[in-house]
């Protein structure tokens, strides 16, 4: 990693994450000496179906869950699809979302409307938490999934998955849980937060790109469609060769982040808090979100009368997020700071910074010190 921090200072870990080396190493062998195909029936495939069946138990393990419980994806993108769209057939014709989802959700939802679905959205308070009472009242008979992410990618808010759960499921519904940002950050185990479904991405906690996962819960299975046919692999669901590196990879990226959580937590806190306390030291500025229930690597920002934009161009080596990954091109205020109250000025003066394993103290100080430089000059 020592080649990147030679060139920038990387503040949006909830963007991406560097490899760690030591899951490129896991993965090294399976892009040349162990090629085969793991879906063969010759010993060669069958040496490799055992390493993706191993990696798979790794996996499950690490999520409290079975191995036959999860389908590989493309990521937490594609998997948010496969359930969505997946309910097509669904005599129930309403979903619910929460008006801070991730976009992969909500323009999944407003897509569903095509094929008859009636999606409402959940309103969430200035901090980003949403009421459960709003979620009592909205629920119907004809309610087929609730969508609720267990961690927000732009503030770092954490919501209260398991109570929104055992709401949905007294109302026979199903929740779609997207936990992209939270795996490999907290401790998941899906037999407390008894979720039907749940997705991730393996690149969010220093795995590959292009590989990412969803979680179906054994009562949930029948409800959903595969999006892809072909040759039958992972039991129907989605047919296709596995990745067979990424999920040797994957399985070896939470492994790490597991065992290493408390003390990538420990660290990255203080640094964070050390960032925030500093930038929030700069006049017209407000934390965005949560103080106290959100991601430890996570603070977002608004620099009044600043625009975010601006900041972060002339930040230059410096990298940090005006919002979603999946649309910080654009320059329209974020639908999450929005929903949370936000004026469209608020929201397009905010920064997010996101730390990492990888995020040293030196880097924090300078990004303070040319934050509060080009604040103080963009105002004046």
């Amino acid at each position: 990693m020592d080649s990147i921090h030679q060139n920038f200072i990387y503040l949006d870990y909830n963007s991406t994450t560097p490899i760690d080396d030591r899951v490129l190493n896991e993965m090294l062998p399976y892009f040349s000496a162990n090629y085969a195909n793991p879906s063969g029936s010759h010993l060669f495939s069958l040496t490799v179906q055992d390493a993706v069946e191993q990696a798979s138990e790794g996996i499950a393990i690490g999520m409290g869950t079975q191995s036959n419980n999860i389908i590989y994806t493309s990521g937490a993108t594609e998997a948010i699809n496969l359930v969505l769209k997946g309910l097509q057939f669904s005599n129930k014709k309403h979903i619910i979302s929460i008006s801070t989802e991730h976009k992969a959700v909500l323009e999944t939802c407003a897509f569903m409307e095509q094929w008859g679905f009636e999606i409402s959205y959940l309103k969430v308070d200035h901090q980003g938490m949403v009421n459960l009472e709003s979620l009592v009242e909205t629920i119907r008979e004809d309610t087929a999934l609730v969508c609720a992410m267990l961690a927000n990618n732009e503030t770092g808010v954490i919501l209260p998955i398991r109570q929104i759960t055992e709401i949905v499921h007294q109302h026979h519904a199903l929740v779609l849980c997207d936990a992209t940002q939270a795996l490999g950050k907290i401790d998941i185990n899906l037999r407390d937060l008894a979720v039907d479904f749940m997705v991730f991405s393996a690149h969010k906690f220093y795995g590959p790109k292009g590989v990412g996962g969803l979680y179906m819960a054994d009562g949930a299975k029948k409800f959903l469609t595969p999006l892809i046919h072909g040759g039958g692999q992972q039991q129907g669901w989605r047919s296709g060769t596995v990745n067979t590196t990424g999920i040797i990879g994957m399985a070896t990226a939470l492994r790490i982040a597991l065992e290493d959580l408390d003390k990538d937590q420990a660290r990255i806190i203080q640094l964070r808090d050390y960032l925030e306390s500093e930038l929030l030291a700069i006049g017209d500025t407000f934390l965005n979100g949560s103080k106290t229930n959100r991601l430890f690597n996570t603070t977002n920002i608004c620099f009044s009368t600043v625009l975010s934009e601006q900041l972060i161009t002339r930040l230059g080596t410096i990298s940090v997020s005006s919002g979603s990954a999946c649309s910080a091109v654009t320059s329209r205020p974020s639908h999450v700071l929005k929903a949370m109250g936000l004026s469209d000025m608020e929201a397009l003066s905010s920064i997010r910074f996101s730390l990492g394993r990888f995020t040293r103290e030196v880097e924090i100080s300078q990004t303070i010190m040319k934050v509060k430089q080009l604040v103080e000059k963009l105002r004046a």
